[in-house]
């Protein structure tokens, strides 16, 4: 009888354990995280950090999905949509305050030892109303790389130091008669309007002017002569129109462009593609003013994930950690966003982010104002249609800034 006893007891207690076991299974978390593709080390990088997060969280699952940038825009509207947001995404910043006003952005609730670790001046940008909905992810302000070689073959022993100096050095390029082309000018996609940005901020204009556009001024028509007459002068690769950034910056790492504007990423890629190409940096060309583009990209989590308490742990604990940021930033050849990160002497030590972060102080941000992407839509139609000869830059640019006005208003 005993023993009967004891042989139920052993199958409760093996039975309880089982149940103990598919309990515990049970609040296991699976945390959905979708980023953009920077370059080849993307997937890896993220992946790296999932899989130290899963190590030290065992139990729980951490998938990564990378998707071009292009693409990524569309997909979060896809999933905002049907209700199948991921727990986590990596967005543009400006995009965030669309979110914010559709309350799909989750606010971050962060210690203040943790949040005093950032470069204050990148956390502003996911700032709204003094909540904080987003951590940036990578920071960049934009500067002009010019091919060494090409330019000391057309006798330019210095990088211009203004539009006129670029003009200059760009038809000396071209009076080489090489395959090669003075000046990259995008013309297609994601910051197509960004590239005529540098235009128009260092001509003196602005995107905004007391509530109205400011794409059609005299400064902005200016510069948007300014491209064109060097599209038309054959200083540019042929059709920008067909040319995305990834497709410019291409060019440069095969030596075929003299100059181009963008960002630190660059060093990282011609480091691994392109270890022989002899190039430098130097500020954006001047016109009337300095001026650069800042840009930062952020990691947000949804309101309506489940799961926003492990999603913020993954963020604070592992993601921005110093190890990962660290790793992330010289990978992609970011900016550091962290002082800690900022200190670590693979930035501290490095003399070509100095063209970068000297600029920092005449960084230009896009405007957080909703409406904005509709507002990019129809700057980059105007540019096109330009571009391509089938407006002139006065009337393209007034129709621009009328329907701009427009979107302001709704």
């Amino acid at each position: 009888m005993y023993q009967i006893k004891k042989r139920r007891v052993l199958g409760l207690l093996a039975g309880a354990a089982v149940l103990l076991g598919a309990t515990t299974a049970s609040r296991a978390e699976t945390l959905n995280v979708v980023v953009a593709y920077y370059s080849a080390a993307t997937q890896g990088v993220f992946e790296g950090m999932a899989k130290d997060f899963m190590e030290k969280n065992p139990g729980n699952e951490v998938k990564i999905e990378v998707i071009q940038w292009d693409n990524l825009q569309q997909r979060l509207t896809t999933d905002i949509a049907g209700g199948t947001t991921p727990d986590i995404a990596m967005i543009g910043t400006r995009w965030l305050v669309d979110y914010v006003k559709n309350d799909i952005a989750e606010p971050m609730e962060l210690t203040p030892e943790f949040k005093a670790g950032f470069i204050e001046a990148f956390l502003s940008p996911s700032t709204f109303d003094g909540k904080l909905y987003g951590l940036p992810v990578a920071a960049s302000a934009r500067a002009m790389y010019y091919n060494k070689d090409l330019l000391a073959k057309a006798g330019v022993n210095e990088p211009p130091k203004n539009w006129d100096g670029v003009v200059d050095t760009a038809r000396k390029i071209k009076a080489l008669g090489s395959d090669a082309y003075g000046f990259a000018l995008q013309g297609k996609e994601i910051e197509t309007d960004a590239y005529w940005y540098y235009s128009l901020w260092t001509h003196g204009g602005e995107l905004l002017t007391d509530g109205k556009s400011g794409v059609s001024s005299p400064a902005a028509v200016k510069a948007l002569t300014l491209y064109k007459s060097m599209i038309d002068e054959g200083l540019t690769e042929p059709d920008p129109t067909g040319l995305n950034r990834q497709d410019i910056e291409r060019l440069f790492k095969q030596g075929r462009i003299g100059m181009i504007l963008t960002g630190p990423w660059l060093r990282g890629q011609i480091k691994e593609e392109a270890p022989t190409l002899n190039y430098a940096i130097a500020p954006i060309p001047e016109g009337e003013a300095k001026a650069t583009y800042g840009v930062t990209d952020t990691l947000m989590v949804f309101k309506s994930s489940s799961k926003k308490e492990l999603a913020m742990k993954f963020l604070t604990e592992t993601a921005f950690s110093p190890k990962w940021r660290i790793e992330f930033s010289t990978k992609e050849g970011f900016l550091p966003v962290m002082k800690e990160e900022a200190a670590a002497p693979i930035f501290a030590d490095d003399p070509q982010l100095r063209a970068f972060t000297d600029m920092l102080p005449y960084a230009r941000f896009a405007p957080l104002i909703t409406n904005w992407e509709q507002m990019v839509d129809v700057v980059i139609a105007a540019l096109q249609k330009v571009y391509i000869g089938q407006a002139e830059p006065e009337p393209a640019l007034k129709d621009a800034a009328a329907q701009i006005d427009g979107l302001i208003q709704d």
